[in-house]
């Protein structure tokens, strides 16, 4: 990609780059991937030039145009230095995993160089007993959860000598390389299937576009006033936490139910909520929730933001386990189903149009996000390192957390990253969502191991 052929951010994308107007709002992905042992220098230098090749947005950096509203370019970065973006350090003081996540939080609060490619590697020696940890630092703008999954499939191996052996691996989608005449051709399309069904149905057409102006006007309303009587501040200071245990604890609670791992993740962060305030000694009824909504298919490129967020109330006054999570299938279920979601890109465009004090404004109304990622079903290998854990850090987009649920092999990772304005007691908040999925993870302990653990 040259200066030639550069290409606009999409309005989905945009939205994450125009939030940096307000640091608080900066959406910066922090992940820490655990190994085994220090990766082949080499080999991960082979892979990460291999990422870049895939997704050659990776060596872009994003340039702003004249003209007022106009989404910046993506293009390539003549002085592109992969030594720059691909670094290595050890473990800061206090030293062991502690040091880790500090590294990692540090990393998150620091803005980008915006002159260059959004993103970094660093490896992290001296963890102990050889293990190393990887801190990728990603702007939002680059990729989605979902999309650097499948960006981490093209850099891993499925044994240590490197390779693949496929058995027992999810369907790897094809990359696939849209250009602006495709997507023009697409909507030319749709538009005249609308028209011509408008002509035949014209009672249907009219129903049809009522059901989604009241959508689009549930997707955009405002939000006023946080929730949450005690998580009401915002900064630019974080701190983050992991809390993990086995899928199949939260496989079987889910199944328990009939209800999704999504419903019972929402379910153990709402019983830890209850838990949190009640130590304040002011619970609410419901919270508010962002919850990304990922549109990403088969047919997608890699990288960019394929997601919606979604913004609604979730109830924090349920206790039983049980009937919580299905109250939150749901709700979470109708708003899978507005039906302006599809429209989710044109939503942006308009939002985009906004002074990112209004839109800004409506996310730091939020209590909380929550964000869900299917990750590997079995061990990955990197550079000739295993991969033992890996942990995400969603940004906090203006609420006073986000806890992002990664799967990986056979644990769950879950990675909270808290506005410490806003929870000045993290502690109490890490104890209290940890007790939330131990109170969720109890409806199928039956026939399966349901240790919790949690570190910060």
């Amino acid at each position: 990609m040259s200066g030639a052929n550069a290409r606009s951010m999409t309005q989905t994308d945009l939205m994450s780059w125009r939030m940096e107007a307000d640091p608080v709002l900066r959406s910066t992905i922090v992940s820490i991937i655990v190994l085994d042992r220090l990766p082949d220098h080499e080999r991960l230098t082979a892979a990460m030039n291999h990422a870049i090749d895939v997704v050659p947005i990776f060596r872009c950096k994003a340039v702003a145009r004249q003209f007022p509203w106009s989404p910046p370019l993506w293009v390539d970065d003549a002085d592109f230095d992969l030594s720059w973006h691909l670094r290595r350090s050890s473990v800061p003081p206090p030293g062991g995993w502690k040091g880790v996540l500090d590294f990692a939080r540090m990393s998150g609060m620091a803005a980008f160089d915006k002159d260059r490619p959004l993103w970094e590697l660093t490896v992290l020696d001296g963890l102990g007993d050889g293990a190393t940890a990887l801190v990728v630092k990603v702007h939002h703008s680059l990729t989605d959860g979902v999309g650097g999954m499948q960006l981490t499939r093209e850099i891993t191996d499925d044994t240590r000598a490197g390779g693949s052996s496929q058995d027992g691996h999810e369907f790897r989608p094809p990359v696939v390389r849209s250009t602006p005449g495709d997507s023009r051709a697409a909507m030319a399309e749709a538009v005249a299937r609308s028209a011509a069904h408008a002509v035949r149905h014209p009672a249907a057409t009219m129903h049809d576009v009522v059901r989604i102006f009241g959508s689009t006007a549930r997707m955009t309303r405002p939000t006023t006033r946080t929730m949450s009587p005690v998580m009401t501040a915002r900064s630019t200071r974080r701190g983050f936490g992991v809390i993990e245990f086995p899928v199949a604890a939260l496989t079987a609670a889910a199944a328990g139910t009939q209800c999704s791992v999504n419903d019972a993740f929402l379910a153990a962060l709402l019983l830890g909520m209850a838990g949190y305030h009640r130590g304040h000694g002011d619970v609410p009824n419901q919270l508010m929730v962002t919850l990304p909504i990922s549109l990403r298919d088969s047919r997608d490129p890699l990288g960019g933001n394929r997601i919606t967020l979604a913004r609604f109330a979730l109830p924090v006054d349920i206790a039983d386990p049980e009937k919580l999570i299905r109250r939150v299938h749901i709700i979470v279920e109708s708003w899978r189903n507005e039906p302006a979601i599809p429209l989710s890109p044109h939503l942006a465009r308009m939002l985009n149009l906004l002074p990112v004090a209004v839109t800004g404004d409506m996310l730091k109304h939020m209590d909380f996000v929550a964000s869900n990622v299917v990750g590997s079903s079995t061990p990955l290998y990197l550079a000739g390192a295993r991969i033992i854990r890996q942990f995400a850090f969603s940004p906090t987009l203006g609420s006073a957390f986000n806890a992002t649920l990664m799967s990986y092999a056979s644990h769950v990772c879950v990675g909270i990253n808290v506005d410490v304005r806003a929870v000045p007691d993290q502690p109490a908040l890490m104890t209290a969502v940890s007790e939330g999925f131990r109170a969720v993870l109890a409806l199928g302990s039956r026939h399966t191991d349901a240790t919790v653990t949690t570190s910060y």
